[in-house]
């Protein structure tokens, strides 16, 4: 019988000490945050510290343990489901990355806080027993995140707000059920977008591929495009403004790296929506996909042998 849910820490503003600004991340053990959540007593937990650092920081290093620890405790069989506590700041990037890695059948959630544990309006311990919930519900499936009582998915979750307690949304997608007095409201379906790059868990990753985002904006130049190819990043993706357009300069970049043998895909600035349509001579584009998100996408599509042009999963 499925029951156990796992906790697996990596520190972030849910384990953090301080005020509500300028407070250090990744204080408290994971074991601390259960320990400081009395309705958590009723459920059968493991805890795990997988590492325990400001999300600012995440490394491909921790991607890659993470991922392997989330493997292992998913093959139990008395493991419903993994909850993972993280900070805010990167979140639905590693959301994203587990997901396009493990497309897990059982449920995988992080959850996160915009308060330190020690704040008067301390979030973290609602969001936990929520991330609980629906990593024990017996219908959840894939990698989603849970904050403020939405479960969002990795495709669409954002942070909007650097300060405010309701920093997370799913934009036009919406979330994909609502958690409501510990059972949940489903809304839509459960992520299921197929895994890619499952080389990630083996493969040494000083040997992924190097993929970085380059920002157009006005006044922008080919430097930095430039200095990525010479540096032998094998992918890029440029953060285009409006509907992923990109100035004349890192247009002509782009051009010079494509023609060195580098993937270079286009993505948009803005905060809700994604690129539309794919005129012809523009350089392929991420589609829904963030600037970050399509960085993860392009180098998991490297790392599986694939360059072709980026098929975006549009939902969850």
């Amino acid at each position: 019988m499925q029951s156990t849910v796992v906790i697996l820490g990596t520190g972030g503003t849910i384990a953090a000490a301080g005020g509500d600004v300028g407070y250090a991340a990744g204080q408290l053990s994971v074991a601390q945050l259960l320990a400081a959540v009395p309705a958590l007593s009723a459920w059968p937990l493991e805890a795990e510290q997988v590492a325990q650092l400001d999300s600012k920081d995440m490394s491909h290093e921790v991607w890659q343990r993470l991922a392997q620890r989330v493997v292992h405790h998913l093959a139990r069989p008395e493991v419903a489901g993994v909850v993972v506590t993280h900070g805010t700041d990167t979140l639905e990037e590693t959301a994203y990355f587990l997901q396009r890695v493990l497309a897990p059948a059982k449920p995988v959630v992080l959850t996160a806080a915009m308060r330190p544990a020690t704040s008067l309006q301390a979030d973290g311990p609602q969001n936990l027993l929520d991330a609980v919930a629906v990593a024990a519900h017996p219908g959840a499936r894939g990698v989603v995140a849970v904050l403020q009582g939405r479960v969002h998915g990795p495709v669409d979750v954002r942070k909007r707000e650097p300060f405010a307690l309701d920093a997370f949304d799913s934009g036009e997608a919406g979330p994909v059920a609502l958690v409501q007095d510990q059972g949940l409201r489903v809304l839509r379906p459960w992520p299921a977008t197929p895994s890619v790059g499952t080389q990630a868990l083996e493969r040494a990753v000083a040997d992924w591929p190097r993929v970085g985002v380059v920002a157009s904006h006005a006044g922008v130049d080919g430097v930095a495009v430039r200095a990525m190819v010479a540096a032998g990043y094998q992918g890029l993706v440029l953060e285009g403004t409006g509907n992923g357009t990109v100035h004349a300069a890192l247009v002509d970049a782009a051009a010079e790296a494509r023609a060195a043998g580098r993937v270079v895909w286009r993505s948009t600035r803005c905060a809700g929506g994604g690129v539309v349509g794919q005129p012809a001579g523009e350089l392929p584009s991420a589609g829904v996909l963030t600037p970050a998100r399509a960085r993860i996408e392009l180098m998991l599509r490297l790392m599986a042998g694939e360059q072709g042009e980026p098929i975006a999963p549009s939902a969850g």
